[in-house]
Formats: C-alpha cells, structure tokens, sequence
C-alpha cells in the first residue's frame, strides 16, 4: 500500500514534466527558428522604384545611364562618321578618276595624207566637258608618242593602273569612213574607229556607278554630234550618187561607234564576297577567336592538380596557339571560295587582251588566296587580341566596330573618289587584302609584294606589343582579384 501510494503520489509531477517536454522547444528546433529569424531580417524585401531607401542608388544608376548613354553616342557620331565620309565628296572627286584620251587619227603610217575629222571632234567634246560645271571623269588628252604611237600600249597602261580607262581613236578613223563612202565598202562598222578600255575587276562599284555610266553618255553625245556634222558635209557634197549612200547607211549613221574592251570582267558573280563583304567575317573570326580559346588557354594558369605555367612560356604559349589557329581558321575561309567554284587553276593570259579569270600562279593560285587570307588573319587578329586584353569588356564591341568600319570603308571603295584624309586608307591591312585579293582571282595589275610587306608589318608591330598586352592583362585581373578579397 505504502509503495502504491508513493507511485500515486509521484505521478501528478512525472505528467507534468512530459507535458512540459511537449510544449517547451528542443534546443536544435530552437537554435533553427532563431537563425531563419536573422536570415529573414538580413534579406530585405522589394520595394518600388521611388522608395526613398533607393534614393542613394538611384542616383548612381542614372549617373551610370546617363554616362554610358553619352559615351556611346560620341562614339556613334565620331565613328560612324567615317563610312558615311568616305563618300561624301564622290560627286566633287569624279575628276580624279583618270581617262586618257589618245588619238591616233591620221597620225600613224599609212593614214597621215588623211585629214583627220574624228579625232579632233572627240578630243574638243571631252576638253569642252572639262570646262563645264558638272562632275565629269578625269579626261587627260596624251599624244600619241608618249605610247609609241602603239594603241597596245595604251591597253597596257590602262591595265597597269596609270588610268581607270581610255578612249582610243583609231589611226585609220577617218580614212576608213571616208574609204567607206568613196570605195561603197558596204563591210564597214562604225565600231572599229574607237575603243573604250577599261579593267572591271580593278573595282567593279565604281565602274557601274560612276565611269561606264559617263562613257555612255560621252559615247552618245560624241556619235550623236558627229553624225550630224559629217551627215551635212555628205549631203551638201553633190558627187557621191545617192545611191552609193544607200548602200551604206552605216557610213551615214551612226558614223562612228565605240567598241568596249573589257580587259578583266568581273566575274562570276560569287566572286563579290571573296573581295567585298565576306572581309567582315575575316575580320569577325578574327575578333572571336579570343574569346573562344582565352579560357583554353588559362587552364595552363590555374594550378588545379598541377603547378602553375611560368608567364613568359604561357605567352609563347598563347602568341603560337593563335597563330596556328589562324592557320586552319583561314583555310576554312578560303575553302568556301573554291567550294562555291570561283576559279582558281585558269590559264594566265595576255595583259592587253580581254580574259575571263585568268589565273597568275596557275594550280598554285588557291595557295596564294589562301596564304593573303592567313597573313590577313594575323595582322587583322593579333590587333583584336592586343586591344582585347588592354580594354577588356565592354569596350571591345566598341573596337570591333570601329576596326571593321575603318578597314571597310578604306577598302571596298576607291579612295580616289574619297576625301585626302583616307588616304592612310593604303596602310590599312584588309585594304591590302582586298587589293591582293583581286590581283590573285582576276590577275590583275600586281602589287602583292607591297600588299603582303604591308600585312607584315602589321603582324610583327602586334607580335612586339602581345607579351605587354598579356603583362598589362594579368595586372588587371590581379587587381580584380585582390578587389574580391
């Protein structure tokens, strides 16, 4: 009984504690909640845009915008500025577009006794147009002798470049008119009194747009102002039968004619981004790459179960990685050009003859492309991969818009139509590659010795810079690094 009672008398206390162990937090629930607490009164919750407690950083974002926002419209307005420049002055700068004016009428053996009518009339239109206000091609009058009184000779100039076309006036211009007339030669044509010689290759835009378009209007105005002339003199000349008229018509009109020699079409027409707008992407692999293999090639820095590369080997390192890697980028690039079948294994062909695609170097003409393109690669590439490390982002989008409209716009247009000021335009490198280019895929005037000395140059002046560009790089992530800590 006494037992009993002690048991009864224990309980009420032994209820209590248990009930107590029930209500009462263990001390881990309790060690859980207070730190939830803390994490919720250490995150804030969101607030609006005019909450007063952004106050401080609203300020400083629209600071930031506002800086940002005027650094890139200079940017635009200073940069952009120099594709829309490059054409600024074309109508004004028409002139130095050079086309010599020869005329060999009755001044050549056997045709000297012949009293020349063509010629002159040819040389008073270009000489009077010389004289107007309106924009008008380079028209130089050159006497014969100065070519030897061989019109072959003025092909060859036009194909060396001293001149972006000729007009040639026949030594047998007038005497094969009047012959025509006197003999009935009911074979004549007009056609063979002149010739209009020009390269299309040399720069195809500028051709279509401003020099084909004034020689047709030259050629209309001369064969329309002659016609009339020498239609009069027929007419008021009462002993030629009108019948013998009738037999020729063409010895009445139009006359004279111009025949157009074409030395280096260009053509075909998949042939335009090898030399034009497929530059871009030479240009955009080129900036790319970095970015690509950059972290390749720090794996050699972070010593993640292996030492550290000593930096100078890591900067031979990365100066040959990218340089080999140009090598199989620019193959590529040159692979679409041959897949997409412009020629390359052309016979070559005579420099005053009228050719389709001729080929300089024959089979060896492809490796010739492609050695202008890895060359370019370098000197386009290691420029980006200089400044890349130097500026770091964001401003190298920047770079890269400026390096492809500066070398764009001193490229695919003719700097003789330009402002003087691009004439640094020819220092630039894919305005070498470019002029290269077309000498290889249309053999064209060549100054592939001058164009790849220039590329060179590019590529050893950023082969001294690139170990500094890596020093100044790793200074800068360095300090980021120690800003972390």
């Amino acid at each position: 009984m006494a037992a009993t009672k002690d048991l009864s008398d224990e309980s009420p206390s032994s209820n209590e504690t248990l009930q107590d162990s029930r209500t009462r937090p263990m001390d881990g629930e309790k060690s859980i909640n207070d730190e939830e607490k803390a994490n919720e009164d250490a995150s804030p919750q969101p607030v609006g845009f005019f909450n007063k407690r952004l106050s401080t950083v609203r300020l400083q974002v629209f600071g930031l915008w506002a800086r940002t926002t005027l650094i890139l419209s200079v940017f635009i307005l200073t940069v952009l500025s120099f594709y829309w420049a490059v054409l600024y002055h074309v109508e004004q700068n028409t002139s130095s577009l050079t086309v010599f004016v020869v005329d060999f009428d009755a001044r050549v053996d056997p045709f000297t006794s012949t009293t020349p009518l063509v010629g002159p009339m040819i040389t008073q239109t270009t000489e009077m147009m010389l004289a107007g206000p309106e924009p008008h091609l380079g028209y130089e009058t050159i006497q014969p002798s100065t070519f030897n009184n061989d019109p072959f000779a003025v092909r060859q100039a036009v194909y060396d470049w001293k001149a972006y076309a000729a007009i040639i006036i026949m030594p047998n211009a007038t005497a094969m008119l009047q012959q025509a007339i006197d003999q009935v030669n009911v074979t004549y044509d007009p056609l063979g009194a002149c010739q209009v010689v020009y390269v299309q290759a040399r720069d195809e835009t500028s051709y279509y747009n401003y020099i084909l378009p004034q020689l047709d209007a030259l050629e209309t105005q001369i064969t329309s102002k002659f016609g009339q002339m020498w239609t009069g003199m027929l007419l008021q000349n009462t002993s030629i039968p009108r019948e013998s008229l009738q037999r020729v018509p063409q010895a009445l009109s139009p006359a004279i004619g111009f025949s157009q020699f074409n030395l280096r079409p260009f053509r075909p027409a998949v042939a335009t981004p090898a030399v034009t707008i497929g530059l871009i992407y030479l240009i955009i692999l080129s900036f790319f790459s970095f970015a690509f293999y950059l972290p390749i090639h720090m794996k050699f820095l972070s010593p993640e179960g292996h030492p550290p590369m000593k930096f100078p080997s890591f900067i031979a390192w990365r100066w040959s990685a990218t340089i080999a890697a140009y090598f199989f980028l620019s193959l590529s690039y040159s692979l679409i050009s041959l897949a997409f079948q412009i020629p390359f294994a052309n016979p070559s062909a005579p420099t005053t003859e009228v050719a389709n695609n001729p080929e300089p170097y024959g089979k060896g003409t492809f490796v010739v492309y492609w050695m202008i393109n890895y060359v370019g690669m370098i000197a386009l590439g290691l420029a980006c991969e200089n400044v890349a490390m130097v500026i770091g982002q964001p401003w190298t989008a920047m770079w890269l818009i400026f390096w492809v409209i500066t070398n764009v716009s001193t490229s695919f247009y003719s700097l003789d139509l330009a402002p003087k000021f691009y004439y640094w335009g020819y220092a630039w490198p894919l305005h070498n590659i470019v002029e290269a280019s077309r000498s290889t895929l249309f053999q064209m005037h060549s100054r592939i010795g001058l164009n790849f000395g220039i590329l060179f140059v590019w590529c050893a002046i950023n082969t001294v810079l690139f170990p500094l560009c890596c020093y100044v790089q790793r200074w800068k992530m360095q300090k980021e690094q120690k800003k972390e800590q």
